[in-house]
């Protein structure tokens, strides 16, 4: 607990995983330094978590009036309209789905890629990509019209004979979130029992213990346990990873099978799932820059997940704006005059501003973490994170509405503009995700402790066996 009560350390280049721990340590800092978060009492929360949680209840009250007053009065509160039957409900689904997606990576691919210093960020960022899974799912039921009748969408024995449309992409939207949903809560917590063993043990309450060690479901540590543990969370990581591909690329089958201009074409799959990575690092760093400042853990999230972080979120931001380009190409090269004119009206029609803005915030200010001054100064990074969740909301508004609102027929010609409930919606369910993180951070342990102490422990072994073979 003293860990935690410590002042601001100041930063240092890249202490690693070994800034605090010794040889002769074993280990105890790095649960003390984690698990102290948890048992930190209520009372002596932060008060910017404080702060953090008061606003984010109060957006989760207007979601809730909002989603109230669409049960209502219906979807007719909504901006959508004649052509544009897509709107924020869209927009925001396809979103979310992206957030999620950085979990998965950091968890599954990178684990399976060997590369250790995902430990510090994988735990945080799978309850990321839960929360925004649950963001994400609560859109496409309520564009439904009667989202009390959301379970007609599932294949289930009813009286009436009434099956799903298996050609409707709405139908393998249903199928592929699940799906994502269920492996990464699955992968999420078998990953989490070892963790919650530790916390049962050393739980400052009774009634910690209880709940701790019913979590984990009689996790002792043993050998038997270890190797159960290491073959079930291999195959989940390999079940995990298709999943990256899958799931953003079936999203965007909802834009790809349509005859659209600028919806109907192979491009699509790729660049949604590097886009949605791209979201979904971007959405990582903004949360875990403030959150290892309020808490103090400058010494296990270090500067230098920081900057793996940045350089990945850059490597997918380049993949993103070799997208767009390919978008412009074919439109010009596919001679087809409508999809020339989609283009066009991107950029020169009444939404232009919108384009502007996606280009200055996905392609040329995210070009600053070329630096290496840039992706150490935690402000910058922070801030760049923040115009790239901006700038791929901004791209998901120009896929979805500049498509729909000048199509094949100029007399079916619209604007779309979105309404006091579009917008209260939208807000509500970041203060609902912002919710979920934040009382996730003080319920359950964010870093992953066990594999924290194996990090160290690989390193303090090779450090030994260097200055062995020096002497």
């Amino acid at each position: 607990m003293e860990a935690i009560e410590k002042l601001n350390q100041p930063e240092i280049p890249d202490p690693g995983p070994l800034a605090n721990i010794g040889p002769g340590h074993d280990y105890a800092t790095v649960s003390e330094r984690i698990a102290g978060v948890v048992y930190l009492p209520w009372k002596r929360s932060p008060k910017k978590w404080l702060v953090g949680v008061f606003f984010a209840l109060c957006f989760v009250n207007v979601l809730t009036f909002c989603v109230w007053m669409l049960f209502v009065k219906g979807t007719g509160i909504w901006g959508i309209n004649i052509p544009i039957g897509w709107g924020f409900a869209i927009i925001n689904f396809v979103w979310w789905i992206g957030i999620g997606h950085a979990g998965t990576l950091i968890s599954a691919v990178l684990f399976l890629l060997k590369q250790d210093w995902r430990t510090a960020i994988n735990r945080f960022s799978e309850a990321m990509t839960l929360f925004a899974v649950a963001c994400a799912g609560m859109y496409p039921i309520l564009h439904l019209g009667r989202p009390w009748l959301f379970y007609w969408l599932l294949p289930y024995p009813n009286s009436m004979w009434l099956w799903p449309q298996p050609r409707s992409p709405l139908e393998w939207d249903v199928f592929a979130v699940s799906t994502y949903a269920t492996v990464s809560l699955v992968f999420w917590y078998v990953g989490l029992i070892p963790d919650l063993a530790t916390m049962r043990d050393s739980a400052p309450h009774l009634w910690m213990r209880k709940i701790y060690g019913l979590m984990s479901f009689g996790w002792r540590g043993s050998a038997i346990h270890w190797h159960r543990y290491q073959k079930a969370y291999l195959l989940l990581a390999g079940l995990a990873t298709p999943l990256v591909l899958s799931v953003h690329t079936i999203v965007s089958f909802d834009f790809a099978v349509s005859v659209l201009p600028g919806w109907h074409t192979t491009i699509f799959p790729p660049y949604f799932v590097a886009g949605a990575i791209y979201s979904g690092f971007a959405m990582v760093l903004t949360l875990i820059i403030p959150l290892r400042s309020w808490y103090n853990m400058r010494d296990l999230l270090t500067m230098r997940h920081i900057d793996a972080a940045s350089k990945l979120m850059l490597g997918t931001g380049l993949i993103v704006a070799y997208g767009y380009g390919m978008e412009a190409f074919f439109a010009w090269y596919s001679g087809d005059k409508y999809e020339s004119f989609m283009y066009w009206n991107r950029m020169t029609g009444p939404y232009w501003w919108t384009y502007l803005l996606l280009i200055l915030c996905n392609i040329a200010i995210p070009q600053m973490l070329w630096s290496k001054k840039v992706r150490h100064n935690l402000i910058l990074v922070w801030v760049i994170s923040v115009i790239i969740n901006i700038g791929m909301w901004l791209e998901r508004f120009e896929i979805v509405v500049t498509s729909l609102h000048r199509d094949f027929l100029p007399s079916s010609w619209g604007m779309y503009t979105p309404t006091k409930y579009d917008i209260g919606t939208y807000l509500g369910t970041i203060g609902f995700f912002m919710l979920l993180i934040f009382l996730f951070v003080r319920m359950l342990p964010a870093i992953s402790i066990f594999e924290e102490r194996e990090t160290i422990h690989h390193e303090l072994h090779a450090s030994h066996e260097v200055e062995t073979t020096n002497v």
